[in-house]
């Protein structure tokens, strides 16, 4: 279980700073730790909530990846 903790904590950040040099910060964005105890073959990650600035620059970073 420890293993899974820390590759999905590792991803998270990276995910965390990904968003960060894109603009874009996720409050609530974290490990489901719930799914890193189960049985679910993978952990989760939670995005959380976010207001409609933060969801409207998430996309315009999108657009952007995709271009």
């Amino acid at each position: 279980m420890q293993e899974r903790l820390r590759a999905a904590e590792q991803t998270v950040e990276r995910l965390r700073e990904e968003l960060l040099r894109a603009g874009v910060v996720l409050p609530s964005l974290r490990v489901d730790l719930v799914t890193v105890t189960s049985e679910a073959p993978y952990p989760l990650v939670e995005l959380g909530r976010c207001n409609l600035d933060t969801a409207a620059r998430l996309a315009t970073a999108l657009e952007g990846a995709r271009e």
